[in-house]
């Protein structure tokens, strides 16, 4: 990702879910809007904080961002509206950045080059199976307004 979007763009929206299908254990992401998305994961495993980016996704596609079963109980994601502008985000501040990354700790963003964003909070009520859908405003789902980094 070369750009960066202006904040407190068009409200968007999310909306979580736990799969059914006990064959598969994944976290997966749903873009179901009619725009290109960038997405970001942060998480909490043996070693700590981890941040890590970009996925993808075209209008109505899905990506697995984490394969197996689930370890933690709550995962962060923020994501941008590539085509119309906007973001979705929360109160959670991890380390981004503009091209792909991976990123240990969630301190000193700044200090070590890196942006400092809100991601949003997914509690999976530690189910090893989860899907996150990513929406457009006109399917009704609970708004997640956009958050200013």
């Amino acid at each position: 990702m070369s750009f960066r979007l202006p904040a407190l763009l068009a409200a968007a929206f999310v909306s979580s879910m736990a799969c059914a299908a006990p064959a598969r254990a994944d976290l997966r992401l749903c873009n179901l809007t009619q725009s290109r998305v960038g997405v970001a994961l942060g998480y909490r495993d043996a070693q700590g904080w981890l941040s890590e980016g970009w996925w993808n996704l075209k209008p109505n596609e899905c990506e697995t961002m984490l394969k197996g079963g689930l370890a933690a109980r709550f995962y962060y994601i923020y994501a941008q509206d590539y085509d119309r502008g906007g973001e979705w985000g929360g109160k959670t501040f991890m380390c981004t950045r503009d091209k792909e990354f991976t990123v240990r700790g969630v301190e000193d963003c700044l200090a070590r080059g890196f942006d400092r964003v809100g991601f949003f909070e997914i509690d999976t009520g530690e189910q090893k199976n989860w899907t996150v859908q990513l929406t457009d405003p006109s399917r009704g789902s609970p708004s997640t307004p956009p958050k200013s980094p």
